[in-house]
This record gives C-alpha cells, structure tokens and sequence, in this order.
C-alpha cells in the first residue's frame, strides 16, 4: 500500500510534468533564439528560486553539492539541445523523442549497479526505438524546417535529462530540493547565454508577448521541475522518468491546438509505442534504491 507521503510526492510529479508539457509552446512564442528562450527561462527563474531557497535555509542558499553543479551542465544541454530540437520539427516528435528519458535512466541504473540487462529489458529498448523511428519517418501536418535534424537533436536530449535526473536524485540526498535547484540553475543560465552568443542568436524578443512567454517559462521551470526536484527526493528516479512522460501528451495536444500540427496516424502510433516501450523498458529495469528523503 503507497504511503500518503508517496502519494503527495507522486501527485506533485504528475503536476510538475503537466506544467513542463507548457514549456515548448512558449518557447515558439518568446520569438528569440532557441538557447536565448533557455537563458530567459532560468533567469526569470532565478529571483523565485533564491527566495524559496533562502526560506528553507533561513539564510542565503547553503554551498552546492557537487551533484547539483553537475545536474547544472546537464540541465543546461538538456534545454539547449531540446530547444534547438523545437525548431527545427515538430512540438510532438521533440517532446515524445526527449521523453525515450527511461531508457536512458534504466541504462544507466543497471551500469551503476552492475546489473546485466534482462530479455524483457532489451526487448523494451528495441519496442522504444522502433516507435521512435516510425514518429520520426512518418509525417503530420507542419512538420517543422529540418525535422531529421530536429528529431536527432531531441533523441539526445533524452541522454541529457537522464543525466540530469539521476544528478538531481543523487543531490537530494545532501541538500533540499530548492537549494538544488537554485544551485543547478544558477550554473545553467549562464552556459546557456554562452551559447546563444556562440551560436549568434535573437537574444532580446520583440515585443511584449515574447516578453511574457519569456517570464512564463520561468514560472513554468519554478513550478514544474521544482515539484520534479521536490519529489524526486521521496521517489526513484526511475519511476519519475516514467511519469514525466505525461509531458508529451500535454505538449502534443498544445501543439495541435495552437500551432496545427496534427499528428498523422503513423506518427500517433509511433508514439504511443515508443513511449509504451519506455515504460516497459522502466519495469523490466527494476527499481534503484530510493533517494533519501530531504526537506
């Protein structure tokens, strides 16, 4: 029977996924460069986060455990990677392509505790990638400028976030969840300018609804990967792998409503089946130790 306490942290994980299924359609809207909207999403991050975390420390936000610093660099290839994939296909196939999330997670428990990989395992693996193959070769409407290059981009996210999971899972056992989520973000914001720089983008939006969907995104990373972070320090990172993929589905259906891009049958079944192997792929894993809980 799931404790209360699980039940809060797992509906805080559903509600975190939700809001961060919000976060690619603001990204089309800020109308800057795609590491730009990453920058302004953690830095209108940033005041929110200093303030939760100074009240949890009563006092300026603790040092950071390494582990936030390196969730920090993974998070920041996770945005930019992500982002880049937004632009060139579509809100759909980036966000069900990043979300192959668990296999990643799964793969790199098994190396961390040195588990050979069960038949049920790669056969979950081999069900992912060949539904993300069909998303990714089948096409619906308003498919984006690029979409194999935009598809290969998101299919690397996936690495990035599970990176960043697991570096986040391994930080909540020193540190609180605001504290690292301050410190991840505080080191994220400024590679992500670097990039955007480097890569010679729009960096300030043109007008004032770009502006807001700026700000938007950093509510949406203060409420979604801070209930992510928050309860990633009561549950397994696998399991949070597997229900974060609630965001695919709430992006898609934005996609489809505000940008028209439908997805054909091929592509919704492509989907379905990467995101089912996902999940297999996750149970057949089994289930790391849990992160201990910190406040």
């Amino acid at each position: 029977m799931t404790e209360p306490a699980d039940r809060r942290a797992l509906a805080a994980l559903v509600f975190g996924a939700a809001v961060i299924g919000l976060a690619p359609i603001l990204v089309r809207l800020t109308a800057t460069g795609p590491a730009a909207a990453g920058f302004w999403r953690l830095a209108f991050a940033l005041p929110l986060l200093a303030l939760i975390a100074g009240r949890a420390d009563r006092g300026p936000p603790g040092a950071p455990p390494r582990a936030a610093l390196l969730a920090g660099a993974m998070f920041a290839l996770d945005i930019g990677f992500w982002h880049y994939g937004l632009h060139y296909t579509s809100v759909a196939n980036a966000t069900v392509l990043t979300n192959l999330t668990p296999v990643v997670v799964t793969l790199v428990a098994w190396l961390a505790f040195r588990q050979r990989p069960r038949l049920g395992f790669v056969a979950a693996v081999l069900l992912a990638v060949a539904g993300a193959w069909l998303m990714a070769a089948a096409r619906g409407g308003r498919p984006g400028p690029d979409p194999p290059l935009g598809d290969a981009l998101s299919l690397v996210t996936a690495l990035w976030y599970a990176l960043y999971l697991v570096s986040v899972g391994v930080a909540r056992r020193r540190a609180g969840a605001a504290r690292v989520m301050f410190w991840s973000t505080l080191l994220s914001a400024p590679l992500l300018l670097v990039a955007a720089l480097a890569m010679d983008e729009r960096l300030i939006p043109a007008s004032a609804a770009g502006w807001a969907a700026c700000a938007g995104l950093g509510l949406v990373h203060v409420a979604g990967q801070g209930t992510i972070a928050w309860s990633l320090g009561r549950l397994p990172a696998t399991l949070a792998s597997v229900v974060v993929l609630v965001q695919p589905v709430v992006a898609a259906v934005l996609g489809w409503l505000l940008f028209a891009e439908s997805l054909s049958p091929l592509q919704a079944l492509g989907g379905a089946v990467a995101l089912a192997g996902a999940v297999l792929a996750q149970r057949a894993g089994g289930n790391p130790a849990q992160p201990a809980a910190k406040p």
